[in-house]
């Protein structure tokens, strides 16, 4: 099994064990192109849905604006794709946690796959509203940084989030902006680490 992919494994069991009654922690994990860090956080960057995933999706699209806020933060210029020296891919999954502990995920055309960089696991599902029980909703938001030029991967990461189905962080532009405020925690991370970021309501 490739690095990430184990640590996603490791991470949602753990997360599964927890308790469902409120929201958190963020597990993250992040690789790094060690000979590329001083690129990382400055220059013109484009933020852009992955390879295989919907554009314009309506839910895709409140995770690339939080995404694109974080850069911002971090000391990215926002850019057009021409004028843009990096590009930043974003993939996303939504899934339902049932009272039995297992993850049910339903395709609504959300996704892509974020290349073969840390681990290429694609990604590419959101959530179906309707019937059954539900006792938590979770979000996996994963990002790939791109020199343009090259189109080579310097920096992927991913953020895993679950929150109980009434709670005010499970969906919309709050489950957006806590699982990119955590994905970008201490940018850009030391590569192939998982941390855990909690979450208060």
């Amino acid at each position: 099994m490739k690095p990430l992919a184990l640590a996603l494994g490791i991470v949602t069991a753990l997360s599964l064990a927890g308790c469902t009654t409120r929201p958190g922690p963020v597990e993250v994990t992040r690789f790094v192109a060690p000979d590329r860090v001083a690129q990382l956080g400055q220059g013109s960057i484009f933020v852009e849905s992955a390879p295989g995933g919907e554009a314009n999706g309506l839910e895709l699209s409140t995770y690339k604006a939080a995404v694109a806020d974080e850069l911002r933060r971090l000391g990215y210029s926002e850019s057009s794709r021409d004028g843009a020296a990096q590009v930043a891919q974003i993939s996303l999954e939504r899934y339902v946690v049932g009272s039995g502990g297992r993850r049910n995920p339903v395709s609504v055309g959300v996704g892509g796959s974020t290349g073969n960089y840390g681990s290429g696991v694609g990604v590419g599902i959101g959530i179906n509203l309707g019937g059954g029980q539900k006792d938590r909703l979770g979000t996996e938001l994963a990002v790939t940084i791109r020199e343009k030029a090259s189109g080579q991967s310097i920096w992927e990461g991913r953020a895993d989030f679950q929150a109980p189905e009434n709670s005010a962080l499970a969906r919309g532009t709050a489950n957006a902006q806590t699982v990119a405020s955590a994905l970008f925690r201490e940018f850009p991370g030391n590569n192939g680490e998982t941390i855990e970021v909690e979450v208060t309501e």
